[in-house]
Parts: C-alpha cells; sequence; structure tokens
C-alpha cells in the first residue's frame, strides 16, 4: 500500500542529504546487537542502514552505512570537555572539518534522563541557542526530537509494541519532509550515551560492593580482635 504523501513543505528537515527527506511519516526499527552495532529497518524489516562501532584508545566512534555499506555518516564522542558530546561527519572521515555536519552537548551528569543540544555546523539558528532539541528519558526510551527550544517535533523514540517489546529494540517516528538518516543519527548517539550511563552505572556500583566488602572484612576482623581480648580476661581470671 502507498503512503500518502502531504503537500510539499515550505522548510523540509535536510541535513545529512535530500536523499533521506520523504514526504510522509514513517516509522523505523532500531536494532541492538550483541557485538553492540545496529541495525535500522522500515517497519517490515528490510534494512536501511547499519551501526558499526569503530571506536579506539582514545575515541568511540560509529560508523553508519547505508544497506550497500556506503558510509554515510560517522560519528566521534568528544574527550576532555565540560559536557559530554559527540561530532558527526559526513562519510567516513572524521578528519576533514568541512565534512563536519553538527555537534551535540549534554551536560555530563545527564546521562539517563535530561536534554541533547543539537548545533548545526552551518547554524540556522543564532550563535548561542541550538538548532535541535532531544528531550525525554534515555534509559526508558522515551525521547522526542524538538527544532530548536520550540515545541515542534520531527521524531519520537519508543519501545516496541507486545509481543516484540525487548530492551534490544525499539522504534522512531519521523515526521514527513524530514531527514530521517539525521533522526537515525541522533537516536544511535542517544543509544551510545545510554550504554556509556550503563557501563558507568555498573563500574560505580562494582566500587560500592568492593568498599561494603572491604567493610565486612573489618567488621570481622574488629570482631575476632575483641573476641581475643575477652578470652585473654577469662583466662586470667581462671586460670
Amino acid at each position: 500500500m502507498a503512503q500518502p504523501c502531504y503537500p510539499p513543505s515550505p522548510n523540509p528537515i535536510c541535513v545529512i542529504g535530500s536523499q533521506f527527506v520523504a514526504p510522509y511519516p514513517f516509522e523505523v526499527i532500531i536494532v541492538r546487537k550483541s557485538s553492540g552495532d545496529h541495525l535500522i529497518t522500515d517497519v517490515n524489516h528490510k534494512i536501511m542502514f547499519k551501526v558499526k562501532r569503530r571506536s579506539t584508545s582514545f575515541h568511540d566512534q560509529r560508523l553508519i552505512v547505508d544497506a550497500d555499506d556506503k558510509p554515510i555518516v560517522l560519528i566521534r564522542e568528544k574527550i576532555l570537555t565540560a559536557h559530554s558530546g559527540w561530532k558527526a561527519y559526513k562519510g567516513g572521515n572524521s578528519n576533514a572539518d568541512s565534512e563536519k555536519i553538527f555537534i551535540t552537548k549534554t551536560p555530563k551528569i545527564m546521562h539517563s534522563k535530561g536534554n541533547v543540544h543539537v548545533f548545526l555546523d552551518k547554524k540556522t539558528s543564532s550563535k548561542d541557542s541550538c538548532d535541535f532539541n532531544v528531550t525525554g528519558s534515555w534509559s526508558n526510551r522515551s525521547c522526542t526530537i524538538y527544532i530548536g527550544d520550540s515545541s515542534t517535533i520531527i521524531a519520537q523514540m519508543h519501545n516496541m509494541e507486545p509481543p516484540e517489546n525487548v530492551k534490544d529494540k525499539f522504534m522512531v517516528k519521523i515526521y514527513p519532509y524530514v531527514d530521517y538518516a539525521f533522526v537515525v543519527t541522533l537516536m544511535v548517539i542517544v543509544e551510545a550515551m545510554k550504554s556509556s550511563y550503563i557501563d558507568n552505572d555498573d563500574a560505580d556500583n562494582d566500587d560500592t560492593d568492593k568498599d561494603d566488602a572491604d567493610h565486612a572484612i573489618g567488621d570481622v576482623v574488629e570482631s575476632i580482635g575483641d573476641v581475643g581480648v575477652v578470652a585473654e580476661v577469662i583466662g586470667k581470671m581462671f586460670f
């Protein structure tokens, strides 16, 4: 069945490329594989994009390719900054500033819930304001992408409906005349931040467990010491 088309938009959202702008709303499915890579399909499970992890010792990176493995976008996490953030480059080249598309900024204390501010390299808004804003609960996969600080929605993330409601699969609704490659890229960044948050949380929990174990061992040693003192007193009383 053909998708109903909407009247042409006077201001289509085109960030990655005009070939990724559709005149109708549709949904994509994002699947996280055990390897850490992702697949992006339509609702009929036809592959649209693949996301390949390309991390190094210095950067966390993801390469987004099309169904034929042609590089579309490379995203790289910024390091040693006051904000958690990513840079996106057209194609697979992260060394050319001319290929930079946008950056994201997020306070590092807001990894599971909060705002991701998106700043286009060729800005359409004022210098200090963001061009797009991702808000919601990333850990619950309930996010919405807005144009700047407005109430205009361009895409929404949500969980799969039962029986496919599983932790490694979710859906994104994309509005008409919106660059769906751009939306997918933002969702991949959100997913990467969510994974980083979980890893850091697990590490914190491991440190807490270790501290608890150290305290428990200390209590046992202290108790043993107290028992030794009591035994010494009793010995002096009766022997």
